[in-house]
């Protein structure tokens, strides 16, 4: 286990003490037996608590430290979020541009108001689709170029705007606008825009950077009681947008921070309050409905806003084969905090509500 905390580090005007959640992480952990984990604690101004515990691979002796690669699953949209967003910003694109206009060779949906669709609707999957269309040939293994041409099949169940069904395969049209918007890539897009201006060194978009990496965590999974590792599913890198970034736990307290408003000259002040306002409510039936203390939900531009006593926090989670994370910050309170895991466990869905507990216990 590692751990780097900065106790003297100014957090506005607040000063919050995380040791019980601290402890309770640690001792759970241990109780699950967790293969690999990372957690960070941020304010505005920097790191407030470091922590590492266990191995990249449970089959190898390299331990986990701040600088080993995760892949962060769907925390991957809130990039994709800002990417659309920045679009916007530089005036490449407008909310208001319907997917069909920019792609007229694309049917979608099975009913005449899919073709209303806006870039506004995509990001805060608010398109009036079915949910999880296509996420089932996901974990078959079919690829996104393979998937797309089946988009006028997927069934409207409502006109967009209207309600609520989030999405992987088509959330992942954000990568068509990026590139059609800017005649890159959207993995470079990212780099350039987001990575390299922050200083997330070790970040990087899609499987072979992941693979590649001398740092890379691997993937494991329960069997029979014990830690195994696992194989990952190409398919799942193909919808970059949803599901597609690799990066540490250091990387990501750059990320929490960029969005508490520590780098106003990547990610403005006006630029974030946009980014996190809530769009579409987003109904029971997911994980985070069931915490104590959950009032409200809705999906914002790339990310999850839940008021929660009476506080607004910012949020988004994700999985895919073999790895779980967790992220949320609370900007009134000027304090986030990242969890990541190489390890398929149900413990990350607790993570982020009794981190909201202590929080709100000290506010």
């Amino acid at each position: 286990m590692s751990i780097v905390a900065n106790d003297d580090l100014p957090v506005g005007q607040f000063n919050y003490d995380f040791g019980d959640f601290i402890g309770w992480v640690d001792d759970a952990v241990a109780e699950k037996k967790i293969p690999g984990a990372a957690i960070a604690i941020v304010s505005r101004e920097g790191i407030m608590h470091l922590q590492t515990w266990g191995k990249n691979n449970v089959a190898e002796s390299d331990s986990v430290t701040t600088d080993s690669v995760f892949r962060i699953a769907s925390m991957s949209k809130t990039f994709a979020g800002t990417a659309m967003s920045l679009l916007v910003d530089q005036n490449l694109q407008s909310w208001d541009n319907r997917v069909t206009d920019l792609f007229p060779q694309m049917r979608i949906g099975t009913k005449s108001s899919s073709r209303e669709i806006t870039l506004k609707h995509l990001v805060s999957h608010s398109t009036g689709l079915m949910p999880h269309s296509y996420s089932n040939m996901l974990d078959d293994g079919v690829a996104y170029e393979s998937i797309k041409s089946k988009f006028h099949e997927i069934p409207t169940v409502c006109s967009p705007g209207q309600c609520y069904g989030y999405q992987n395969v088509v959330f992942s049209l954000i990568a068509d606008v990026v590139e059609e918007s800017t005649g890159e890539s959207y993995e470079r897009f990212i780099e350039e825009e987001i990575f390299k201006p922050l200083g997330m060194l070790s970040a990087s978009v899609g499987m072979d950077s992941f693979l590649e990496n001398p740092d890379a965590t691997a993937p494991h999974r329960l069997v029979r009681g014990n830690w195994r590792t696992t194989t990952t599913n190409p398919a799942y890198y193909s919808v970059a947008p949803a599901s597609g970034i690799n990066a540490s736990i250091f990387d990501m307290t750059m990320w929490i921070r960029a969005n508490l408003g520590a780098f106003p000259e990547v990610l403005s002040s006006d630029f974030l309050t946009e980014l996190h306002n809530p769009i579409i409510s987003t109904p029971h039936g997911s994980y985070f409905n069931r915490w104590t203390g959950l009032e409200k939900a809705y999906y914002a531009t790339g990310w999850r806003v839940f008021d929660f006593k009476d506080v607004r926090a910012i949020h988004h989670g994700g999985g895919v084969r073999g790895f779980r994370s967790e992220m949320a910050f609370i900007p009134e309170a000027n304090v986030g905090v990242i969890l990541l895991f190489n390890a398929e466990s149900n413990l990350a869905n607790d993570v982020v509500p009794t981190f909201l507990n202590n929080l709100t216990d000290q506010i």
